[in-house]
């Protein structure tokens, strides 16, 4: 997916509730997304109820502050991103 720079993936199984939080490199490549047939054929999907999406912007005064305390993603690789990272050019 051009833009997409991450997806965490989220599960409750008690409740067998199933997530995700994307992180795009800007608002347009987010929109495109939600746009395609691949977003639109989520909420079409047998096997899936109530789906819903919802957007968020980046608080960055805060990232900046937090980001080089978080711990490394389980499996990234020893210099790869972290999470809370963009890597992105500024």
């Amino acid at each position: 997916m051009p833009g997409l720079i991450s997806k965490v993936w989220l599960a409750n199984p008690a409740t067998n509730t199933y997530g995700g939080v994307y992180t795009w490199r800007d608002r347009a490549s987010m929109e495109a997304f939600a746009r395609s047939e691949l977003f639109q054929g989520i909420g079409r999907h047998p096997g899936l109820a109530a789906v819903s999406s919802k957007d968020f912007r980046v608080l960055e005064a805060p990232t900046r502050v937090t980001a080089d305390t978080l711990p490394r993603a389980a499996g990234s690789l020893p210099n790869g991103p972290r999470l809370g990272q963009n890597p992105a050019p500024r």
